[in-house]
């Protein structure tokens, strides 16, 4: 797709219905929340319990990200308290969301130490380039995708940021783009800035069936079983944000796709991971053991890419009536760009989010966070929880949740008005992130030095009840 342009609105799954017109907002409600809440499917007259403090100098850039990355933990923490409600048989608790504890989670990667190490960020050859029309931006992170970049472009493997700085410049943007996808590598022409429409999110309720039932807890989220098959931040970021809430996740990799350490150090926290390979009988067999008492299913494979194991989402809920299943991808669920591989940096380049953040010497620029990642990560969270409360609240079924970073992107550019919120104070309280990092001690990976989790429900726990373990070194079984 030379033309760099992004995947029109999904028709399927149809969205549930929005709240009724008789049922309006509560006066003085922050305007991204409600979009959140709302496309969501969330009561209308919950709004009126969420509320925000703290410093508003955090996450400066020209598009609104502080708005986005509040709004999504505040979606997520009154889904949380809407549960919590229901599991408790008491009222809905009291949101209130400290902007510094959201800002300083949404870069907690950067915030991670192990052992007082910093952990590896972007490859020398991630990142942006000057080509012969424009620029393009690379993800090279993992070894497959640099060989497969390197490949594409007839580089040999030592290839290092100057040579490939110079082979770039003189190509089209475009040609490379198109090349490297060729070659299952991930390489993306910088954008204009331009209208997208894609959807938040989209829901579908499957059918009638009854959901498990659950005995009261003190936490949201307990007794959930939550099979986590995703990957790098925004899947991670919802599972991880689940099991603080106290559901079981057990994350299922393939044995054959390793994942970076220092990445899965910092998502881990409160899951256990393990190695299955679907394509091998004695694994399949034990994964459709784990699917058959899972809750919650979430996966961020491309679309199509899981359809030979029986996980196309039709076929996953006719066989295991009353699942959430959640499906991620990049860039949407229709369109030539659908099936494409692709990561934050990535879809804020394709979108025009890079160059409506670039310098004033043209360079493009990023936002100051992964934040795609980051807040469709927790709008998982608020959508699983959100159908957990339906579920159990006169409203069974099995349901099926679509996201998309193309969607995110797409409320970030056009859904979210980048002035301030008029009922609300400008607040000059100084950001110090100190004051949302902890230490833990006991990890398998040494003492780690963490961001808190953002959400703030009354009765949020304050941290995980389990370190991360290593990577794929758990049993494949439940608690």
């Amino acid at each position: 797709m030379t033309d760099r342009s992004l995947p029109a609105p999904a028709s399927t799954p149809a969205p549930a219905p929005a709240p009724a017109a008789a049922d309006p907002l509560p006066s003085g409600v922050d305007g991204p929340t409600a979009d959140a809440w709302t496309a969501l499917g969330g009561p209308a007259a919950l709004l009126d319990r969420v509320s925000f403090h703290g410093p508003d100098a955090v996450l400066p850039s020209r598009l609104p990200v502080r708005r986005l990355a509040r709004a999504t933990v505040a979606a997520c923490s009154l889904a949380a308290a809407e549960l919590a409600a229901q599991r408790s048989g008491g009222p809905v608790p009291e949101v209130r969301i400290d902007q510094g504890a959201v800002a300083t989670a949404f870069v907690s990667e950067r915030h991670l130490r192990i052992d007082g190490r910093a952990p590896v960020s972007f490859a020398p050859l991630s990142g942006f380039w000057q080509t012969a029309d424009g620029w393009l931006r690379t993800h090279a992170n993992y070894p497959h995708h640099r060989d497969r970049l390197l490949t594409a472009l007839g580089l040999p493997a030592d290839t290092g940021p100057e040579r490939l700085a110079a082979a770039l410049r003189e190509q089209p943007a475009a040609a490379v783009q198109e090349r490297a996808y060729t070659a299952g590598a991930l390489a993306v022409a910088v954008a204009p800035p331009r209208e997208l429409v894609l959807p938040l999110v989209e829901r579908r309720t499957v059918d009638a069936a009854a959901p498990r039932p659950l005995a009261p807890a003190e936490l949201p989220a307990a007794g959930i079983r939550v099979l986590d098959l995703t990957r790098v931040i925004a899947g991670p970021v919802a599972t991880r944000t689940l099991a603080l809430l106290g559901a079981d996740v057990l994350r299922v990799d393939p044995p054959r796709m390793p994942e970076a350490e220092d990445a899965h150090a910092d998502t881990g926290f409160g899951k256990r991971s393990t190695r299955l390979d679907l394509a091998v009988p004695t694994d399949r067999a034990v994964f459709e053991e784990l699917l058959a008492t899972a809750d919650v299913l979430v996966s961020a494979y491309r679309p199509g890419a899981l359809d030979a194991y029986g996980l196309a989402a039709d076929e996953l809920l006719a066989r295991r009536p009353g699942l959430v299943a959640v499906e991620l991808n990049a860039w949407g669920w229709t369109g030539p760009w659908a099936g494409r591989r692709g990561f934050d940096s990535l879809v804020q380049a394709g979108c025009g989010i890079a160059a409506v953040e670039a310098g004033a010497d043209g360079r493009p620029g990023v936002l100051p966070a992964q934040a795609l990642d980051h807040g469709t990560g927790y709008l998982i969270a608020a959508g699983v929880l959100r159908a957990l409360t339906e579920q159990r609240t006169g409203r069974p079924g099995s349901r099926h949740l679509r996201y998309s970073l193309a969607g995110t992107a797409s409320w970030l550019l056009q859904g979210i008005a980048p002035t301030a919120d008029p009922h609300v104070l400008p607040n000059d309280e100084p950001y110090d992130p100190a004051r949302w990092i902890t230490d833990t001690d006991g990890s398998e990976y040494g003492r780690l030095r963490h961001a808190r989790p953002p959400l703030g429900y009354a009765g949020t726990p304050t941290d995980w009840s389990r370190p991360p373990g290593r990577w794929g070194t758990d049993a494949p079984v439940w608690r």
